[in-house]
């Protein structure tokens, strides 16, 4: 139950940075370029599908009656950390997901 919530958390982590980069004024922060509209655009939409996956690991965790308000919790932390880690290193902000391959094999070997 607890490798599920990690997952969460860190697909709502991954899901803000993907929002967040979307922006251009943000991938210019991180990048010192603005980006390419297509570029943009899939981060956008890669972002808002770490949030749906998010959500499912959340509601397959603690079922339609309690994993909403797990997501809702979730995505409170990732976005509270990005917020924290954006603007002092926003080169490292990105680093948090490579946290993400590393669950998903402690998961499957789970």
């Amino acid at each position: 139950m607890m490798t599920m919530f990690i997952g969460a958390l860190l697909f709502a982590y991954a899901g803000m940075l993907g929002l967040c980069l979307g922006l251009e004024r943000h991938y210019k922060q991180v990048w010192g370029k603005p980006g390419p509209r297509g570029l943009l655009r899939l981060l956008r939409l890669s972002g808002w599908a770490a949030l749906v996956v998010s959500f499912w690991l959340c509601v397959a965790t603690w079922g339609w009656a309690m994993g909403p308000v797990g997501w809702f919790g979730a995505i409170s932390l990732g976005g509270a950390l990005l917020v924290m880690v954006l603007p002092y290193s926003p080169k490292s902000s990105l680093l948090i997901t490579a946290a993400l391959p590393m669950w998903g094999f402690y998961a499957w070997l789970a």
